[in-house]
C-alpha cells in the first residue's frame, strides 16, 4: 500500500527533473572586445613594465604626516563615504533575501472567522433566524517554487552582482575622495607660497617706491615713475587679499571634505613633499583592472544580464508546491482535539498566456538596459585610458614648464638688476624697472601653478590606476 501511494508521486518527481535540464539561465562571460588593451594609451605610454602605483599604499604615496591624518579623517567622516556605506548594507540585505527564495516559506498563525448570513437569502429564509457562527483555527501553511528555468538563481547572482556594484562603487568614490583631499591639501601649500612670494614683492616695492621718491628730489625720476611705482605696490596688494580670500575658501572646502566645520588647517610646507615614483617610465594598460569605477561598471553589466535570463525565464511554467495544516473549529475548546486537525497539499504548474504584452516588455527592456549597461562599462574602460594618458601628459608637460619658468625667473632677475643699474648712470628709465619687477612676480606664480600642476597630476595619475583604497 506505501509502494502504491509513493508510485503516485513518480511522474511528478520525473516531471520536475525533466523540466530542471531546460534551466535557461546563462552563466555571465566577460566580453573580450571590452578588455582594456595597449590602445588605450598613446603610443609613448604603451610600455608595461612599469611598478603598480594604483598598489601601493596610501601611506607609502602621500608621505606628508599631515596629510596622511587629513586622508584617514575624510574615510571615517565624509558624508557621501558614509552614505555609500548604507547603501552597501541595504544591497547585501537584499542578496541575503534573495539566497532564502530557494527555500520554502512558512507561515503560522491563529485565526477567527465569523459570519451571519442574510435572512433574505434562501438559506436564510428556509433557518428563519439570523446565526451567529464562529470559527477558530491554527493553521500552518508551508508554500515552494521550485527553480525549474533558474528564475531564483537568476534573481541570486542580480542581487550578488548589485552587492558588488555598490560595494565598487565606494571604493571609487573612496579613491576620489583621497584624490580630492591630497588635491586641496597641496593647492594649499601652492596658496602659502605664493602669499610668501606676494609679501616679499610688497616688501620690495615698498623700497623702490622709496628709492623712487628719493630719486626725485635729486631730478632724476618724474612725478609719474613714482606713481607708477605706487601704483604696483597697490596691485601686488590687491593680489594678495586674492591669495588670502582663495586660502580660506580653499580651507572651507577642505574641511568640508573631512566632514568638519570651517577652521584654519594646519599643514606643512611644499619643499617637504616627494615625488615617490619615477613615472616618465609608463604604465602597463592591465592596471586599468583596478579601478573600481571600471569594476562596478562590470558588476552593473552582469546584474543586467541576469535580469536578462530572469525576464526570459518568466515565459515560462512556474511550478509551485503549496501545504497547509492546522487545527479548525467552531468551539473553541475542541480546537484541539484530533477531530480539529486537518491538512491539504495543492501542486500547481502555470504557464503565462495573456498578460497584456507585459513579460514580452520587461525582455526588451532587460535587453536594452544590458545593452546600456555594456556601452556603459566600454566607456568606463575608455575614460580610463584617456585619465591616464591625460595625467602622465600632464606630468611631463608640466615638469618642462618648471623648468623653463625657473629659467625665465632667472633672466628677468637679472634683468631687474641691469635695469636698475643702468637707470642710475641715466642710461634707462624707471618704466624699464618697472617691467621686469612685474614679469618677475609673473613668473614666479607661474613657477608655482606649474608645481601644483605637477603634483596634482601624479594624484589624478594615483586616482586613474585605481589608487587610495588600501
Amino acid at each position: 500500500m506505501k509502494n502504491i501511494k509513493i508510485a503516485k508521486w513518480l511522474p511528478l518527481i520525473a516531471l520536475l527533473f525533466t523540466l530542471q535540464s531546460c534551466f535557461v539561465a546563462k552563466r555571465y562571460e566577460r566580453p573580450q572586445n571590452a578588455l582594456p588593451t595597449a590602445d588605450l594609451f598613446r603610443k609613448e605610454y604603451q610600455q608595461v613594465d612599469s611598478a603598480n602605483i594604483g598598489l601601493i599604499k596610501r601611506a607609502e604615496f602621500f608621505t606628508d604626516p599631515l596629510l596622511q591624518v587629513y586622508i584617514e579623517t575624510a574615510l571615517q567622516n565624509n558624508l557621501d563615504i558614509n552614505i555609500a556605506l548604507e547603501n552597501i548594507k541595504a544591497s547585501r540585505s537584499y542578496y541575503l533575501q534573495s539566497g532564502k527564495a530557494f527555500l520554502p516559506s512558512l507561515n503560522v498563525g491563529p485565526g477567527v472567522n465569523y459570519t451571519s448570513q442574510s435572512l433574505n437569502t434562501q438559506f436564510g429564509q428556509m433557518i428563519g433566524k439570523r446565526q451567529h457562527l464562529f470559527q477558530f483555527d491554527l493553521t500552518a501553511s508551508v508554500s515552494w517554487e521550485a527553480d525549474i528555468w533558474g528564475k531564483l538563481t537568476s534573481s541570486k547572482r542580480a542581487a550578488l552582482a548589485e552587492m558588488q556594484r555598490t560595494i565598487t562603487g565606494q571604493q571609487a568614490l573612496q579613491t576620489t575622495l583621497v584624490s580630492h583631499v591630497a588635491s586641496l591639501y597641496y593647492q594649499l601649500l601652492i596658496l602659502d607660497e605664493q602669499q610668501k612670494v606676494t609679501e616679499h614683492t610688497i616688501e620690495t616695492r615698498t623700497k623702490s617706491l622709496e628709492t623712487s621718491k628719493a630719486l626725485k628730489l635729486e631730478g632724476t625720476l618724474s612725478e609719474a615713475a613714482v606713481k607708477q611705482s605706487e601704483a604696483l605696490i597697490y596691485n601686488a596688494q590687491s593680489l594678495l587679499v586674492q591669495v588670502n580670500n582663495q586660502i580660506e575658501v580653499t580651507e572651507n572646502a577642505f574641511n568640508l571634505l573631512l566632514a568638519g566645520e570651517s577652521k584654519t588647517v594646519e599643514r606643512g610646507t611644499l619643499d617637504d613633499q616627494q615625488i615617490v615614483m619615477d613615472l616618465a617610465i609608463g604604465v602597463p594598460y592591465q592596471l586599468l583592472s583596478n579601478r573600481p569605477d571600471v569594476r562596478a561598471a562590470e558588476y552593473d553589466l552582469m546584474r543586467n544580464f541576469q535580469l536578462v535570463n530572469l525576464a526570459k525565464a518568466e515565459f515560462y511554467p512556474s511550478f509551485r508546491l503549496t501545504a497547509s495544516s492546522g487545527f479548525q473549529s467552531i468551539d473553541i475548546d475542541q480546537l484541539f482535539s484530533p477531530r480539529a486537525l486537518f491538512g491539504n497539499v495543492i501542486a500547481s504548474l502555470t504557464q503565462p498566456v495573456w498578460n497584456r504584452r507585459q513579460l514580452k516588455t520587461r525582455h526588451e527592456i532587460s535587453l536594452a538596459n544590458q545593452q546600456i549597461a555594456y556601452l556603459n562599462y566600454r566607456k568606463s574602460i575608455l575614460n580610463a585610458g584617456k585619465e591616464v594618458s591625460d595625467a602622465l601628459s600632464n606630468f611631463k608637460s608640466q615638469t618642462q614648464i618648471e623648468k623653463f619658468k625657473e629659467k625665465e625667473y632667472l633672466a628677468y632677475q637679472s634683468a631687474t638688476v641691469y635695469s636698475q643699474k643702468l637707470m642710475n648712470h641715466g642710461l634707462a628709465n624707471y618704466l624699464e624697472v618697472l617691467r621686469a619687477q612685474e614679469h618677475e612676480l609673473n613668473t614666479q606664480i607661474n613657477i608655482l601653478d606649474a608645481k601644483y600642476q605637477k603634483l596634482n597630476a601624479i594624484v589624478q595619475l594615483y586616482k586613474a590606476l585605481g589608487g587610495g583604497t588600501k
